[in-house]
């Protein structure tokens, strides 16, 4: 049996695995559990193994890569347009083996077990941020109803918590006690939660000579840099800074036709949580530009007098984006902008 290209269509317990030869037919199709589809492809050699970038297609890819084979993993939305007909497990499969074989297609690396690590805390910690966020404005809106109004932010409820419990003027009874002292525990055991992550993180960055370079970059953090770390790792995945700033989500959205362009707001692709935190760097960046090296500064000043804030601080966060990529592929240290005229 020659099969050239495999495609597999990843389940939790049971994987659908499609083979085609070097003309593109269907010549093998088989359901396998994750021990059988690794001894089926142990014994195999083929030209290259294809699978969608989901759950679990990390660890199944590291698997097969010691088995010597080539693996790519594609992201789903890629794969959509081979899918023929109606959708089941093995049309996916055989989507994905004809998708991964077009020279123009783009794939994702497969992370290592120290980037899933970093990957998995920087979730875990933006869970705590979001439960945080979540349990001070329930404080705010349960004393709101009592007729006590709380200013937004993490801070003043802090503050004005403990004297509100102990205030015995301000008429609330036992039962609302009990539950705004337990929203406060909750409060305090989150925060705890999050200063061991935070500790992590700037071990993590202090040990890491990627990590390192990236810091130097204003608006980039410990945080933001073990996340790009933990993202692209050292950024081969793409060509140029252009790219990662687009694969990132903050370049325009384009809608054009018959030659003339349209373009729209930011695309908002890729990852999320990684636009959120460049987007704060540039905020950050640009409340101190007058602090800022003199080039990146009189960039600012040209950009910010000519637009909004809010599209400056997007535009200064495709700047850092591309700045963060130089750094990681070349594996040089962050060099300052230069003024124009130099």
């Amino acid at each position: 049996m020659n099969i050239h290209t495999i495609g597999i269509d990843l389940g939790k317990t049971s994987f659908h695995l499609v083979g085609l030869n070097e003309g593109g037919e269907v010549v093998v199709r088989k359901r396998f559990s994750r021990a059988q589809l690794l001894r089926f492809t142990a014994n195999r050699k083929v030209h290259v193994m294809g699978m969608e970038a989901c759950g679990g297609s990390h660890f199944l890819g590291r698997a097969l890569q010691e088995q010597g084979h080539e693996v790519r993993l594609i992201p789903a939305q890629y794969v959509k347009p081979y899918v023929k007909t109606n959708k089941n497990d093995f049309i996916d499969a055989e989507a994905i083996a004809e998708a991964v074989g077009r020279p123009t297609m783009r794939f994702v690396p497969i992370k290592s077990d120290d980037q899933l690590d970093l990957q998995s805390l920087h979730r875990v910690r933006e869970r705590w941020v979001s439960r945080r966020t979540a349990v001070i404005n329930q404080i705010r809106g349960l004393l709101l109803e009592r007729g006590i109004t709380l200013r937004k932010g993490r801070r003043y409820v802090d503050a004005a918590l403990p004297g509100i419990l102990e205030d015995a003027d301000a008429k609330l009874s036992g039962a609302l006690r009990l539950l705004l002292a337990q929203l406060k525990l909750e409060l305090d055991q989150l925060a705890l939660r999050m200063e061991q992550a935070d500790r992590v993180i700037q071990k993590t960055a202090s040990e890491n000579e990627a990590c390192q370079r990236l810091v130097k970059i204003p608006g980039i953090g410990p945080v933001t840099a073990t996340a790009v770390i933990a993202a692209i790792g050292n950024g081969a995945a793409f060509h140029k800074g252009r790219e990662f700033a687009a694969w990132m989500g903050v370049v325009p959205r384009e809608h054009s036709t018959g030659g003339r362009q349209k373009l729209l707001g930011i695309s908002k692709r890729g990852n999320r949580y990684l636009r959120k935190l460049f987007v704060q760097g540039a905020r950050a960046v640009l409340q101190q530009k007058t602090k800022q090296t003199p080039g990146l500064k009189a960039w600012l000043e040209k950009l910010t007098a000519r637009t909004h804030r809010n599209v400056a601080a997007v535009a200064l966060a495709n700047k850092l984006a591309r700045m963060a990529w130089a750094v990681l592929a070349t594996g040089e240290a962050y060099r300052a902008p230069l003024p124009a005229a130099a």
